[in-house]
């Protein structure tokens, strides 16, 4: 038995069902150190096989002018940890669609990946980044059955994934608490308790 959560009233009312383009919200008393608060948008999905996806609130300390050449906007353009896999890698999140060729559509007004050189055009052009794109270092990855397995010990919560537009916005822990909120009032209790049990 989990003591936190049940001294804290801690729960997870019943859920979305997990598939591609939906929300991972972690509860509150995960602690690892690349999902403490996190929400996560689950880019692959396979009941009983492997997933995928990518952290949305953590920011690194890198830009995106840092990390790609010919990126010539002054604005310094924020690059966010999508997970502790593949840490080498750029991936992004965007709402262009085809303007960015061999995108691929992971839920309603929000495409994955596709061509770094028109990706490059569109930020070099001045098209507003907050809200329409967003770029992750890394990915989180769970093997075979690894994530149902997780759900079924209430890691996670699963939520619907609101407008493309508003899901890339914001950072940090307010973005869960929002994200949190929006699920509803049963998940209220999420809300209101230490995050570290030992400080109450």
């Amino acid at each position: 038995m989990d003591y936190k959560k049940l001294l804290f009233n801690i729960d997870i009312p019943s859920t979305h069902i997990p598939a591609e383009g939906m929300l991972l919200v972690s509860e509150p008393f995960l602690h690892e150190e690349y999902f403490n608060h996190s929400v996560i948008l689950l880019v692959d999905y396979e009941k009983g096989g492997n997933a995928m996806g990518v952290v949305l609130n953590n920011p690194t300390k890198y830009s995106l002018q840092e990390l790609i050449t010919d990126v010539t906007t002054e604005d310094p353009i924020p690059v966010y940890c999508g997970g502790p896999l593949a840490d080498d890698r750029l991936f992004f999140l965007h709402t262009f669609g085809d303007l960015i060729p061999e995108s691929r559509l992971v839920c309603d007004g929000l495409w994955v990946g596709g061509s770094f050189e028109a990706m490059r055009r569109i930020v070099n052009d001045g098209y507003p980044v907050e809200g329409n794109i967003r770029f992750f270092l890394g990915y989180s990855g769970w093997s075979e059955n690894q994530l149902d397995s997780e759900l079924a010990n209430n890691v996670w919560a699963v939520a619907g994934t609101p407008d493309a537009h508003t899901l890339l916005q914001g950072y940090g822990d307010s973005y869960w608490h929002e994200r949190v909120r929006a699920m509803g009032p049963g998940y209220k209790g999420w809300l209101y308790h230490p995050q570290d049990p030992m400080n109450n």
